[in-house]
Formats: structure tokens, C-alpha cells, sequence
């Protein structure tokens, strides 16, 4: 049975990404911090024998080796790793301060960083280790700063670690999502600016899932995604890729006022 260690589970992404792989019959180790979440969890996949939880902050130090640890004395391997953890709500560059930068890239770079360094002794030809980054990281974002900067260093993490160790027969990708629905982005889709340029500016009928997202992380891990590797694969209906516009928004009254006004 393979074994999967996921960061970051009681959020919306990690959490569907620890059914998910529970689904395809992978042992995952979910870590997070919030224990009521953990315990739905393990409601949820119901299979002690599939799954198993651990309250950890990955900002401690000893956290890499625990989370290992956990992993290994419970099913004596790891073969995959989702680096999942992470904060949201950025602000821009003239607003954000030391304490929120140090936070942010502690708990965004150097956490997935050293865990994958920990992983790393214990994977074996045919592992994976998948990092969560964002549509922040493959192209400019307003109020970006210190989150673009953590996801931009995630995704240079991802192909230096697919260039040194797929040799080794062990992948890194990264899968980057836009504007998903989740607890974490529930506030700022309330702003009708904010909603209008992730609804207006994409070509697609809906906003992403986190099942959209779990759902490219379990292919990566299945033998389909096996000759991946050091790649971004971007989950957000094309917002980033293209310079769609929405009929509406094409023929909205701020877009035509813009217009006249040239």
C-alpha cells in the first residue's frame, strides 16, 4: 500500500486531496493544526488502517521529523508528499510588514523545504512529491507581496527538485490553482471587484473545486502522471492563459465609460 503524507488537511484543498488518495487506496498521514477538523476527517475516510492524523505546525523545528516519523512507524514507508499548508488573505508589498513576511514564507517555503528534505530519505523510485502553489506564481497578482513571493519559490523549489532527484526516479511537480471555493478565499469572494475579475476574465462556466484540485494531484500520483515531472499544472478554467472577457463584461458600462473616455 502507498503512502502519502498531506500538509495542510484540515483546509478545504487537503482535505479533498486526503479523501481523494484515501479513495484510490492510498495510507495517508494528514497533518494540520486545527484537531476538529482532523476528527472529520477521520470520520469522513472511516479506515484507521488508510488513514491517520497529526496535529503539527510546520513551523516548528522538530516538525519534519515528527511528521516522518508518524508516517514510518505507522506503515514503514512514504511514497508520496503534498505540500498543502498554507495561509491566504495577501497583502500588497508597501503593506506588508516583517512579522507577515517572516510568516508567510516560513510557513509557505521553508516548511514545505525542509519537510521534502526530511521526505526525501525515505522515497523510492516511482514516489512523488506534489507542492501546492498558485496562479500567483505564473503570473503578476494585485495585493500578491509575500504570498507570490512563498508560491514564486515553491515553484522554483519544484524543478529543482524534479532536476536532482528524477534521476533517483522520484518526481516533483506543482499544481497551481486560481480562485478556488473554499472557507479560505469565502470573504474575498464577497468583493465585487474581486469576483468579477475571476468570474468575468475566465473562460469557463463556474469557479474551481477542490475536487477540480485533488483530482490533478491523485493523477499525478497514479501511474498515469508517471512521466511528469518538474511541470506546473495550472487548475483555474483558463483565467491565467488567456485574455478572455465575459460577454457582460465586454459590454458592461465600466468597460464602454473606459472606452469613450480613449
Amino acid at each position: 500500500m502507498q503512502v502519502a503524507i498531506i500538509t495542510g488537511a484540515t483546509g478545504g484543498i487537503g482535505f479533498r486531496c486526503a479523501t481523494k488518495l484515501a479513495e484510490m487506496g492510498v495510507a495517508v498521514l494528514a497533518t494540520g493544526r486545527n484537531e476538529d477538523q482532523l476528527a472529520r476527517l477521520a470520520a469522513t475516510i472511516d479506515d484507521p488502517d488508510r488513514l491517520a492524523t497529526h496535529r503539527a505546525d510546520l513551523t516548528d523545528d522538530d516538525a519534519p521529523t515528527r511528521i516522518t516519523d508518524a508516517a514510518t512507524d505507522r506503515w514503514g514507508r512514504i511514497d508520496f508528499l503534498i505540500n498543502c499548508a498554507g495561509v491566504g488573505n495577501p497583502k500588497p508589498l508597501h503593506e506588508t510588514d516583517d512579522e507577515s513576511l517572516d510568516y508567510v514564507l516560513n510557513l509557505m517555503l521553508r516548511a514545505p523545504f525542509r519537510l521534502a528534505r526530511e521526505v526525501l530519505k525515505y522515497l523510492q523510485p516511482g514516489s512523488a512529491i506534489i507542492n501546492i502553489t498558485s496562479t500567483f506564481a505564473v503570473v503578476g497578482g494585485l495585493r500578491g507581496g509575500a504570498y507570490s513571493a512563498a508560491k514564486g519559490g515553491l515553484t522554483a523549489l519544484t524543478t529543482h527538485i524534479a532536476c536532482q532527484y528524477g534521476a533517483e526516479g522520484i518526481r516533483c511537480n506543482a499544481v497551481a490553482p486560481g480562485v478556488i471555493q473554499t472557507a479560505m478565499t469565502q470573504q474575498r469572494l464577497q468583493d465585487k471587484g474581486f469576483r468579477r475579475i475571476n468570474t468575468e476574465m475566465t473562460p469557463h462556466q463556474r469557479l474551481g473545486t477542490v475536487d477540480d484540485v485533488a483530482s490533478t494531484v491523485a493523477f499525478l500520483c497514479s501511474p498515469g502522471g508517471a512521466f511528469i515531472n518538474g511541470q506546473t499544472i495550472v487548475v483555474d478554467g483558463g483565467w491565467s492563459s488567456t485574455k478572455y472577457l465575459s460577454d457582460f463584461a465586454l459590454t458592461s458600462e465600466w468597460t464602454i465609460a473606459q472606452h469613450d473616455s480613449n
